[in-house]
């Protein structure tokens, strides 16, 4: 059976990393993985986690992701003024993590303090690749984003969403 474009489309929608979820890391800094994120990890990538450091939380992406990602930064970073300083941060920052038996990432110290990861963490989805917050941290976030929503509205109508 041939799959037809709309098929295909579907297929890989349903390979996305979606919603978010509360998490405890382990003594050791071990942070489970949820099963919708291990699923889309097994299914459309490999077990392995490209983490970083981001604005005000980490960024996971499976490893096929993150070389986009560094293959645009590494190709383009030169040509923008002043962006060798964020290209260092986010390269120097970057730890491949495989999933456990048990579906866990150990994360580095180096990183859950820089982010003051050190007990309730929230995973949020952002469909390639996901975030790991602070709990605290990101419900500040949320109250700021929810508090703004209004700011948002132009932009959705120009979407089509609104």
């Amino acid at each position: 059976m041939v799959e037809t474009g709309r098929q295909v489309q579907e297929h890989v929608a349903e390979f996305r990393f979606r919603s978010r979820s509360e998490h405890a890391l382990d003594e050791k800094g071990r942070l489970n993985i949820p099963t919708r994120f291990r699923e889309v990890l097994q299914n459309a990538y490999s077990e392995n986690l490209m983490v970083t450091n981001w604005k005000k939380s980490l960024k996971a992406y499976p490893v096929a992701e993150w070389q986009k990602l560094e293959d645009k930064l590494h190709a383009q970073a030169a040509a923008i003024p002043g962006f060798a300083d964020f290209y260092r941060y986010v390269i120097s920052g970057v730890v491949e993590c495989p999933l456990d038996r048990q579906g866990r990432i150990l994360l580095p110290n180096t990183l859950r303090a820089e982010f003051g990861l050190n007990k309730d963490v929230v995973l949020n989805g952002m469909l390639d690749h996901f975030e790991i917050w602070d709990k605290t941290a990101w419900q500040n976030e949320t109250r700021l984003t929810r508090d703004k929503f209004k700011d948002f509205e132009q932009g959705l109508a120009s979407l089509g969403i609104l």
